[in-house]
C-alpha cells in the first residue's frame, strides 16, 4: 500500500532562529507590524510502500531520526495517509 507523509520539521523553542527573525523584519518593512514573532521550518512530502499506517509511521519516524531532523537542534512531526 502507498502512503503520504506530510513531514514538520522545526526549531526547538530554544534555538535561535536568525530566518525567521529577518522574515519577521521583512513583513514589518511590508506594513505587518502586528506580526510578533516567525520560527521558519521545513516541509517534506515522502510517498512510501508499507503493509500498514502502523509500518508507514515507523518507517517515517525513523527517517526523521536519521536525516530529516537534526535531534539536537530540531523537532518533528508527521501525518500519514494513503496515497490517492
Amino acid at each position: 500500500m502507498t502512503f503520504l507523509a506530510r513531514v514538520y520539521v522545526t526549531l526547538k523553542p530554544t534555538v535561535n532562529d536568525p530566518q525567521g527573525l529577518t522574515i519577521k523584519g521583512a513583513l514589518h518593512s511590508l506594513g505587518f507590524s502586528e506580526v510578533e514573532s516567525v520560527r521558519a521550518g521545513k516541509y517534506m512530502e515522502v510517498r512510501l510502500e508499507a503493509k500498514d499506517k502502523k509500518a508507514a509511521e515507523k518507517q517515517v519516524n525513523e527517517m526523521c531520526d536519521k536525516l530529516l531532523a537534526n535531534p539536537v537542534i530540531e523537532e518533528f512531526r508527521f501525518e500519514i495517509a494513503a496515497a490517492k
